[in-house]
């Protein structure tokens, strides 16, 4: 049934804790855990020292702004350094995110238009690999400059958060929705064209991910939760375009 993306999130976590689907979410959900656990044990040392750093820059005229910047660059941060890492899971984890997504696309629709198995998928490793890389350079170019923008005194760390965290929406919303359409060998350009035509399903399901993805401990089971969500997703709402 068509839900809302936050809807189509929450079937995600429904779908990861379903018989028969468990079994695929564990290597992608230790791949999170080992990555982004790590990125937060570093993070946490050194957020103070970070955060102390940037607040020196504001002129003492606008030293007011003080309390209110400080939890928006903590977010920020938080927010940054999970995208990052998160990222780098999904590259490592990307062949059984696939295979995840096949599955739950499996359990929606009683079966696949392919019989790929976990063999085949690992044979398909370096062109899913490519798939990832693809997304590294649609994405890199936005995030420097969004990051430029948040180095820039007063004005970045005003604007900047909230253009990050809408980046960051859009982003989840490519990253866990193309395994199910690399699945089905849809290229790239052409996943990117029909999310942009449902934008607010889209944007709904990244913000979810994204929110929860900046959340501490809860960063560290997103991943399958959002594979299984995408998928989801695709079956009820792009699933029949192709």
């Amino acid at each position: 049934m068509k839900q809302s993306g936050f809807g189509y999130f929450f079937q995600g976590i429904k779908l990861a804790l379903t018989p028969g689907i468990r079994r695929f979410v564990i290597f992608p959900l230790l791949a999170n855990i080992i990555l982004v656990g790590s990125a937060l044990f570093y993070l946490f040392s050194h957020l103070n020292d970070w955060i102390t750093g940037w607040m020196s820059y504001i002129p003492d005229w606008l030293s007011w702004l003080s309390y209110l910047l400080w939890p928006i660059l903590t977010i920020t941060i938080l927010g940054t350094f999970s995208y990052l890492f998160s990222t780098l899971a999904n590259l490592i984890a990307a062949p059984f995110n696939g295979l995840l997504s096949e599955k739950v696309e499996e359990k929606l629709c009683g079966k696949l238009d392919s019989d790929q198995n976990l063999i085949s998928i690992i044979k398909d490793t370096p062109r899913i690999i490519s798939r990832e890389l693809q997304k590294i350079a649609y994405f890199l170019p936005k995030a420097v400059g969004l990051f430029i923008l948040l180095l820039i005194p007063a004005l970045g760390q005003t604007v900047g958060p909230v253009l990050w965290f809408i980046f960051s929406a859009w982003v989840m919303a490519i990253q866990y929705c193309d395994y199910p359409f690399d699945n089905h060998k849809i290229p790239f350009h052409k996943m990117r064209q029909d999310l942009k035509q449902n934008q607010a399903k889209a944007y709904g399901f990244g913000f979810c991910v994204a929110f929860f993805t900046a959340i501490p401990i809860l960063n560290l089971i997103v991943m399958p939760i959002a594979v299984c969500g995408a998928t989801a997703m695709w079956v009820e709402e792009f699933k029949d375009k192709h």
